[in-house]
């Protein structure tokens, strides 16, 4: 129940959300600056644990609807509370989160032993004397809204649009575009599911709205293809405006090309020029102005080509890898298995393999790039292919918007790694 399965910062990066297969999320807070203790300068520490859902049943269907989280965003924020949407396979909800440090004295509202009066009885509120008295700080977790029955099938991704009014949310044959303040009703902006479902090609794996022009968004489709949509074309964007797709290398054809070309991530960089997707085995970044191919491709674990058949066979073939850019989308980063995650400097062209464990993640210690080698010499800490631990895999990654601190999630643990030298890729 406490593995993580979702991991996201605030539009400050002050804050830090993690949502879990139990239906909890937990935020975690930056700790200011100290000049007593510079060393724990950026630490984040436990600022507010909730239950956002519960398990539920789906009588209709005889289903179980699990309460693990599958996406949390973050709402940017309008006033001193924060707010953020947590979604799992089928309700996503909104959640307001207020701190408290005063509390009001001296109404007449409790009698001589401190009990609240029958407010009936009460005919006029005494006012002179009201103090607000200091208290120890509370954070406080409200539900706010509750956005069910809007999707038949698996929610994948949720989106909050530039507007900050409107969402959307996407499962796995539909995209719903919600207003923030209306719960009862939802427009339907993309429906793949044909007349019969035999005739089903593919599915809709992740969705995201562009960052800046709050009529654009992309999804991505399990054949390896990203459509990017216009709401001002049309009111069902059926008919997407540009379709990203790379032709198949023939000579690369095999049993498992369709599977392993599968996108499960895609994210518009900051800038909005670009998106980053992910598939099992690659990261690739493509230029909105250019649909044939991606501009760059990185191989994210290569080695692992010629172990395709005994990763069908685990079901590790399916695992959907999540990638995220820097502040400044000059680096990429990615999972891996065996606990490593890899980052890719778009300017060098330099990648490096790094590892979230307990013996790397001793505070202050710096991390060590490692190294996977598929045959013949071995260096003293390169690791086998073979000897990789498929148990241990990083699905979840996240990065602070503007400063190098990354949060990665290895199954239950969650893993803060901060660079202390400027250079990007330490």
């Amino acid at each position: 129940a406490d593995i993580i399965s979702t991991v996201e910062f605030n539009h400050t990066g002050e804050l830090l959300a993690t949502g879990d297969k139990g239906g909890r999320v937990v935020i975690f807070q930056r700790e200011p600056e100290s000049k007593n203790e510079p060393y724990n300068q950026g630490e984040y520490n436990v600022y507010s644990t909730f239950q956002s859902h519960e398990p539920e049943f789906d009588y209709l269907k005889s289903l179980e609807i699990e309460e693990k989280i599958n996406k949390i965003k973050w709402l940017p924020q309008q006033n001193a509370a924060h707010s953020l949407l947590s979604t799992n396979d089928k309700t996503i909800k909104l959640w307001k989160i207020t701190e408290r440090d005063k509390r009001p004295e001296g109404y007449n509202l409790k009698d001589e032993e401190g009990k609240l009066k029958d407010l009936s009885t009460v005919t006029s509120l005494q006012v002179s004397c009201a103090l607000l008295k200091p208290m120890d700080l509370m954070v406080e977790v409200t539900p706010r809204r509750i956005f069910a029955n809007g999707h038949t099938y698996h929610v994948n991704s949720i989106s909050v649009n530039s507007d900050c009014e409107t969402y959307m949310s996407a499962d796995d044959l539909r995209i719903n575009l919600w207003h923030l303040a209306i719960t009862d009703r939802s427009f339907n902006i993309v429906d793949i599911k044909p007349a019969n479902m035999e005739d089903l090609t593919e599915v809709i794996t992740a969705s995201e709205f562009h960052p800046h022009h709050c009529n654009l968004f992309v999804y991505s489709s399990s054949k390896g293809s990203l459509r990017l949509c216009d709401m001002r074309a049309s009111a069902l964007c059926d008919k997407h405006s540009k379709l990203y797709e790379e032709p198949e290398d023939p000579s690369n054809r095999s049993f498992f090309s369709e599977i392993i070309s599968s996108v499960s991530d895609v994210k518009f960089s900051h800038s909005g020029r670009y998106m980053l997707t992910r598939d099992y085995l690659t990261v690739k970044v493509w230029d909105l102005n250019m649909e044939t191919k991606p501009v760059e491709t990185y191989q994210v674990h290569d080695y692992l080509r010629s172990k395709l058949c005994s990763l069908y066979e685990n079901d590790c073939i399916f695992d959907k890898f999540e990638c995220a850019w820097n502040g400044s989308d000059s680096v990429i980063m990615t999972g891996a298995y065996n606990n490593f995650f890899r980052m890719f400097d778009r300017n060098t062209k330099r990648d490096v393999t790094l590892e979230a464990s307990r013996e790397s993640s001793k505070p202050r210690a710096i991390l060590k790039p490692r190294r996977v080698c598929v045959g013949g010499k071995r260096r003293k800490d390169d690791i086998s292919v073979d000897s990789l631990d498929f148990t241990k895999k990083i699905l979840h990654t996240a990065w602070h918007p503007t400063e190098n601190i990354i949060a990665i999630a290895a199954t239950n643990n969650l893993y803060i790694f901060q660079d202390k030298v400027n250079s990007e890729m330490h």
